[in-house]
């Protein structure tokens, strides 16, 4: 069995980073409080990236008070599915997936149908701040439910995988994606279960996994392996991740998207403190990583190209 001392020193060597490192040395570092709302809340979010040319789900409405809630049955009708978001939701909660009706009751991803009364209970605890970070007053809302890409049809459980690449100084560093489990209830949420696996920058591929504690190589529901899977449109994630730095004006950020299988790349969302597991799922640290865009940044070499910061990537950052 191993002792702390070498344990300690197995994940020093592979650049671990912990959560206090995360915050201190790069969370605060680079990202500007100011900046914050642009990700914190999910409607400038993707009002920013329609403004800069990079794709979103299509928004069909927006819910900032009670009185509204009553309308929304009327404007929905032309959509048989959509997704309710609460706009500073945070770990998925709050988030209201309709993928059809029967007369005027709304099926749930999960089958199941929800009267409108209970519809509308949803919106206003959502409107109320149940979901939100901080609990305070939100607004929610209402957009495209993405039809995932057919090459994740078999590694997937009833809900919608996403892609998560962190992206530091505009250079994409370590990159993921979560699948939904029965565990998870269809959600790409790994703190309720779903599975993350590590992505290979260079080459789009996937290579193992982690659920929980648990490192693995076949998703536990479909039993088809999660690994040597290409993500489709692997340039064009890098490119888009990329740009969010501009967009963001955060310097360490998460990027989220889906695929969906008509519209190709979607940003789903950003975020400022993107999680750690992401180390666990490419059997990688982030630490050395991130030092080799810090030595560009002192030696006054950072580029302005998302390109070539791609480039970058590509070559310096395989998950062996």
């Amino acid at each position: 069995m191993l002792g702390l001392f070498e344990i300690a020193r197995r994940l020093n060597r592979i650049g671990l980073v912990g959560i206090g490192e995360r915050n201190a040395d790069f969370v605060l570092m680079y990202n500007r409080r100011k900046f914050y709302p642009r990700v914190d809340d999910k409607l400038i979010t993707k009002q920013l990236a329609q403004a800069a040319g990079l794709p979103v789900p299509d928004l069909y409405a927006v819910v900032h008070e009670e009185h509204q809630i009553g309308d929304l049955h009327d404007k929905l009708k032309p959509f048989d599915q959509f997704v309710v978001k609460p706009a500073h939701g945070s770990g998925g909660d709050g988030i209201l997936v309709i993928t059809g009706r029967r007369g005027d009751k709304y099926r749930r991803s999960n089958g199941h149908l929800m009267p409108r009364e209970e519809f509308e209970h949803h919106l206003s605890n959502g409107l109320s701040g149940l979901f939100s970070l901080g609990g305070q007053p939100d607004h929610l809302l209402i957009e495209y439910c993405v039809q995932f890409d057919p090459v994740f049809d078999q590694v997937s459980y009833k809900g919608v995988p996403d892609v998560r690449i962190i992206v530091f100084l505009g250079y994409p560093v370590m990159a993921m994606i979560r699948l939904p489990t029965r565990l998870s209830d269809g959600k790409a949420n790994l703190h309720q279960g779903a599975i993350g696996v590590g992505i290979d920058i260079p080459s789009g591929q996937t290579r193992r996994g982690v659920w929980g504690t648990e490192i693995i190589k076949e998703h536990p529901d479909t039993e088809h392996s999660i690994v040597g899977l290409t993500v489709p449109n692997w340039d064009e994630l890098l490119g888009m991740a990329s740009r969010c730095y501009e967009l963001s004006g955060l310097g360490y950020v998460g990027v989220d998207f889906v695929l969906d299988r008509n519209k190709g790349p979607l940003i789903l969302e950003l975020n400022a403190r993107p999680g750690l597991a992401i180390q666990i799922a490419n059997g990688n640290g982030l630490r050395h990583r991130l030092k080799k865009v810090q030595a560009l940044e002192q030696a006054g070499q950072l580029s302005n190209d998302a390109d070539e910061r791609v480039a970058f990537a590509r070559q310096h950052f395989p998950t062996i």
